[in-house]
């Protein structure tokens, strides 16, 4: 595993909760709030695809079905850290996948439980994704600004950015 495909996973795993973008029967874009259930950083295709468990009755399936393609994306301000994955999404009917990624946060979307007939799972394959991680203070960052702005030069070495594709 690259250094670039081991921060994209450490980074989703550490964020966790993303913002799903599908496309609607109308056209428009829609993004709602998620909860990666990727927990299991041993599966072997855990850094090529992100799961999610949703209601079959729901919108986001819906349009799932009808355009695969997705945007999932991921922001924590507090630590300048942002991933935007690219991919395409599928219904898994696999029910040890579901148990091995069940877990109290899931039941509570679904209180009946991993075999609750409205629960899809979802893979999300991963086929391109983008990071920006700034590993500096925010005075550090702040200064950079200052100097960019007074010099009339865009900061430089503002923290790691990578594109990285899927397999």
């Amino acid at each position: 595993m690259t250094h670039e495909d081991q921060t994209l996973r450490d980074l989703i795993e550490s964020i966790r909760f993303a913002m799903l973008t599908t496309r609607g029967s109308d056209g428009m874009l829609r993004s709602r709030p998620m909860t990666t259930q990727n927990t299991d950083a041993d599966n072997p295709d855990a850094g090529e695809r992100l799961w999610f468990f949703m209601s079959r009755s729901s919108d986001p399936l819906s349009e799932l079905s009808a355009e695969p393609r997705v945007n999932v994306s991921y922001a924590d301000s507090g630590k300048d850290a942002y991933v935007s994955v690219s991919g395409s999404a599928r219904i898994v009917d696999d029910l040890v996948i579901k148990q091995r990624l069940w877990s109290k946060m899931a039941e509570a979307w679904f209180p009946k439980g991993v075999e609750d007939p409205d629960l899809a799972l979802v893979s999300v394959e991963i086929e391109e994704a983008e990071y920006w991680n700034v590993k500096q203070s925010k005075l550090v960052q702040v200064a950079k600004m200052v100097k960019a702005a007074m010099t009339g030069k865009r900061p430089t070495d503002m923290g790691e950015h990578a594109q990285v594709r899927g397999d």
